[in-house]
């Protein structure tokens, strides 16, 4: 039997954080206020039906209330919103402490100047190590502003690059739009 080394937590960082991901704060509400975390670990799922995925840490405050009301809501950040990320990036008391927000149809918090938003219901959670894998299906979709997004790569917040009218669009843009999306999959 082959013995495979441990793998460095560090060194696993540092790799990964060569993958640039976008930036959502996922919140939710109950009987104790509005609550909330800043999570990379997001992912549009499936469109039939629509669900999105997400990876809480297994100990979270937040995710263990998300569990207990069964709903949650998606905020994708746009680009200028880092100390927003920053402070629900943290363990402190109050994370919604100046921030503005309005319920969705569910009740959880839509922060002002998001990108874009979704309102979600469990449906599904697996373990994933020192975090759960969340499945969530989507009950109502907020709309698009014209920022672009918070990124964050090799450890740093980061913009995307404005991209030229002019430009043709990539192929998998037009696939995208293609009528017949699962020709492409």
């Amino acid at each position: 039997m082959t013995t495979v080394p441990a793998v460095d937590t560090r060194e696993f960082r540092r790799v990964f954080g060569h993958f640039c991901t976008g930036v959502t704060i996922v919140t939710t509400a109950d009987e104790d206020g509005p609550a909330g975390f800043a999570c990379q670990a997001f992912t549009p799922l499936s469109l039939d039906p629509p669900l999105v995925l997400f990876c809480p840490q297994s100990t979270s405050d937040t995710w263990r209330r998300i569990q207990r009301v069964g709903l949650f809501c998606v905020n994708v950040l746009a680009e200028g919103h880092h100390e927003l990320s920053r402070a629900f990036g943290t363990r402190r008391a109050d994370k919604f402490a100046g921030v503005e927000w309005t319920p969705a149809p569910g009740g959880v918090p839509i922060l002002h100047g998001a990108l874009t938003w979704a309102s979600c219901s469990v449906e599904a959670v697996h373990p994933g190590g020192d975090h759960s894998i969340v499945v969530g299906r989507v009950q109502a979709l907020g709309s698009c502003g014209v920022d672009g997004p918070l990124l964050f790569f090799k450890g740093r917040y980061r913009t995307a690059g404005p991209v030229s009218p002019s430009v043709s669009p990539e192929v998998v843009d037009t696939l995208l739009a293609w009528p017949r999306h699962t020709d492409w999959i």
